[in-house]
């Protein structure tokens, strides 16, 4: 999220009044014992000017009552899922006691304060890692954010928490996950029996000599009434503990049968603790997404395998639709993370086979059977775009393939793998969304089965959100395109924005409660350990 660049370099108007004025102390013998990066000494020398230093957050030897509340702001830091310590740095972490009246040790505490002030800015508005460094395409942290010229004018204006407080993702799955992360913390920290170790898998009804323990742990997650919790002598999976366990199994992405089979019972010997780290990489991933403004919306979350579509992100964020999806396969085919446009919708699409595809799956079947094609509702064509001609199979075909002279593409209709609809945001992975003639895939838990592309369970549905307003695309219009002979390409006069996101802890508005999926593509590790060399590097 770019922000403005108020006031200029130089002006006065931005230091608080202070009776005498300070004689300036030297910055760079104020930060001789600070770590901190090229970028931050930069930042500070921009902030104090080339006069020196003169206090920002001091009135002689105590803080300003600004500063007083800055303290507290830094010290609360970790209901955003960031670590104090790395805000409240050098001497500004004796924070408890009137400061030296010394000249040079006033200067240095208030270096080391703004330090972690402009720190603090930075990392919960933009996060603590650059989404680049654990290979994914949002470039956040490559668009200008003057912190500097921010910090001036909130001390100008005696609003520096309020400024602060402003930079948090305005999003209501943000301001809900700070909730959770406080909800997961007291569960650690607090009485969590812990589950004994399943023998078999348990269904409603058996006899269960844990229920006791199991009504805790589902109460302490919300997902059950603490008066509906058994007693601690009761031995049998029944009634309203079911009905726990059902939710419990809806916020972990499982079946809700209320059976304790081996999925759910692995989700709930996660421990607390873990779900709040899942819970704080969810936020960082959260401070990574650019403004997306007041334009209409399609996010998917790829890990919960689920689209939801916003008019827009005022007011209680609530979606006008959602739908379950299909994503990649994890290790070889994952769908990315990014943020595009939507352009246009094609009714009937062809389906103009990846050369990925064509080179592994494709060519050893066509070698294997010469009717493989045919089959398939597949053409050989010459040349781009859908006009392009078809020509016939013959000796030297799977030559041309191969050297890219030709390419396959597979001919509309209900057999088409990307269905009767096709959703374009031009991007440069080629991936976009569509439906599907497999629909019973939907009916897996874990849903990972794509090349890259999603595939959507409700296309009609997305069709009617996509095209409400343009043009006289009512329901029928769209079915009827759906089902007719040719292709039909629709452009949109207003693009909607795309993110195909990532998150294994989120607060879905269905029922605004925190949902955890598995890390399916092995992100959330890879940017653990990219936030713990953070920490070390400090």
């Amino acid at each position: 999220m770019p922000l403005e660049r108020p006031g200029g370099a130089g002006s006065p108007s931005w230091r608080p009044a202070q009776q005498p004025e300070p004689e300036p102390q030297p910055l760079a013998a104020a930060l001789i014992d600070l770590r901190l990066s090229a970028a931050e000494r930069t930042a500070l020398q921009q902030l104090y000017g080339p006069g020196g230093v003169v206090p920002l957050w001091l009135a002689g030897s105590r803080l300003t009552p600004e500063a007083r509340e800055v303290v507290l702001v830094l010290n609360s830091a970790a209901r955003h899922g960031l670590n104090s310590a790395d805000y409240l740095v050098g001497p500004a972490a004796e924070t408890g006691s009137d400061i030296s009246p010394e000249p040079e040790a006033q200067a240095a505490f208030d270096v080391a304060l703004s330090l972690g002030v402009l720190r603090y800015m930075r990392h919960l508005h933009l996060g603590r890692v650059d989404p680049r460094a654990v290979g994914l395409r949002l470039d956040t942290w490559a668009q200008p954010h003057d912190f500097v010229a921010l910090l001036r004018e909130s001390i100008a204006a005696r609003r520096v928490p309020a400024a602060l407080d402003a930079l948090a993702p305005p999003l209501a799955v943000y301001a809900r996950l700070v909730e959770a992360l406080a909800q997961y913390r007291a569960i650690a920290a607090g009485h969590d029996p812990a589950l004994p170790p399943f023998a078999h898998t348990v269904k409603p009804g058996e006899a269960y000599p844990a229920a006791h323990a199991l009504g805790v742990h589902l109460a302490a997650r919300g997902d059950l009434n603490e008066a509906d919790v058994p007693v601690s002598d009761a031995n049998r999976y029944e009634g309203a503990l079911v009905d726990g366990v059902r939710r419990f199994q809806t916020r972990h992405g499982l079946t809700p049968d209320g059976t304790l089979g081996a999925r759910t019972v692995a989700a709930a010997l996660v421990p607390a603790s873990a779900r709040v780290g899942q819970i704080e990489i969810a936020l960082e991933r959260l401070r990574w997404l650019p403004d997306l403004g007041q334009r209409r919306l399609v996010v998917v979350n790829i890990p919960m395998f689920r689209l939801w579509a916003w008019d827009t992100l005022g007011g209680d964020q609530i979606p006008a639709f959602s739908t379950s999806v299909i994503v990649g396969k994890a290790i070889r085919t994952e769908t990315p993370v990014f943020v595009e446009t939507m352009q246009h919708v094609i009714f009937r699409p062809y389906w103009n086979v990846p050369r990925s595809i064509l080179l592994d799956e494709v060519l050893p079947l066509m070698r294997r059977d010469p009717a493989y094609l045919t089959r398939q509702q597949m053409e050989v064509v010459a040349g781009p775009g859908d006009d392009a001609r078809p020509v016939a199979v013959g000796s030297g075909t799977i030559d041309a393939l191969r050297a890219g002279a030709l390419r396959v593409r597979q001919r509309p209709g209900p057999h088409n793998a990307l269905g009767l609809v096709k959703f374009v945001f031009p991007n440069r992975e080629g991936v976009y969304l569509h439906g599907t003639p497999t629909p019973s895939l939907f009916a897996h838990d874990r849903r990972d089965f794509s090349h890259g592309c999603i595939r959507v369970a409700d296309p009609p549905g997305l069709a009617r959100w996509v095209l409400d307003g343009v043009g006289r695309w009512d329901a029928g219009r769209i079915e009827r395109s759906m089902h007719a002979d040719v292709s039909e390409r629709v452009d949109l006069p207003v693009p909607i924005d795309v993110v195909l996101f990532y998150l294994t802890a989120a607060v879905l508005p269905e029922d605004d409660a925190v949902h955890f999926a598995d890390d399916i593509y092995g992100h959330d590790a890879a940017l653990g350990r990219a936030l713990a060399r953070v920490e070390t590097g400090r």
